[in-house]
């Protein structure tokens, strides 16, 4: 098993293993080959069938799971943390979010059967490989192309969102301007104000479409650029607090330390010495 690389792929008919006993753990990325699968996220209860994209993320709340004696799947594993370090984009990560958690189990067309069919047994083909120096680096470079193929499946749905889905269309609204303000403005007033709503509707809003508050993917993008900036050597941490629009280097350093958990020297030290 390549759980210590933080992904792994299995067959449930060549590993005898099922999705369900992995939802604790990791994020898990299903394509259905036969029989069915029904399960329920807390809010409905999906029906998936061959050719059938199901994505359980670990924060969702997946139960009543039942498997016909026929069915067969391939699903991707994935942890949290390699997601987190093997994330290419930002923005297209978090729409993908809301439309997995909307859309749970997505039919996909025979051109997005291709796609991923293709990251599949491409990782398939890596996880098999002995001794490959750098193999955890090259898989999450694979992980990147899967990510890339499965936002652009996601692309049409997300375009065909129906006029009914207003509290997921304002949520990707904020996001928008999360995206375009989060590195100097993290206060859910801000983007409450922008969309002309109250904070804590922003609020509802979020939890309602996400499960997480606003606060929570303020935090997400301005740490993202946080990591960013603090990557980029060639920037002084006072060149980085002002971008960020910090008032005082004290604030910037606590600022860093609640969402990175050390210091912005301590930080740099630690990126130094991994990179040697």
């Amino acid at each position: 098993m390549e759980h210590a690389l933080g992904c792994n792929l299995l067959n449930t008919k060549t590993d005898g293993r099922f999705p369900s006993e992995f939802t604790d753990d990791f994020h898990v990325h299903i394509i259905v080959r036969r029989g069915r699968m029904t399960f329920s996220d807390g809010r409905h209860t999906h029906v998936s069938q061959a050719d059938d994209l199901v994505i359980w993320q670990q924060s969702n709340s997946i139960q009543d799971v039942s498997y016909s004696d026929d069915f067969e799947a391939d699903f991707l594993l994935a942890s949290p943390q390699f997601l987190l370090a093997y994330n290419p984009e930002m923005v297209w990560a978090s729409k993908g979010f809301v439309f997995i958690r909307l859309n749970p189990s997505f039919r996909l067309d025979e051109a997005s059967l291709k796609l991923l069919n293709g990251d599949f047994a491409l990782f398939r083909q890596r996880l098999a490989q002995e001794g490959t120096l750098f193999k955890h680096d090259i898989l999450g470079r694979v992980m990147q192309l899967f990510l890339y193929d499965l936002w652009t499946v996601y692309q049409r749905g997300l375009s065909q969102m129906a006029p009914s889905d207003s509290t997921a269309r304002l949520f990707l609204r904020f996001l928008e301007l999360v995206q375009q303000h989060a590195s100097r403005q993290r206060e859910v007033a801000f983007y409450a104000d922008k969309l002309c709503i109250t904070p804590k509707y922003l609020s509802q809003v979020s939890r309602s479409v996400t499960g997480l508050p606003a606060l929570q993917w303020i935090q997400f993008y301005a740490t993202f650029e946080l990591v960013s900036l603090l990557d980029d050597t060639s920037l002084t941490l006072t060149e980085i607090a002002d971008q960020m629009n910090f008032t005082t280097p004290s604030f910037f350093s606590r600022y860093v330390k609640k969402m990175l958990g050390k210091s912005p020297t301590e930080y740099r030290q630690g990126a130094s010495s991994s990179a040697k």
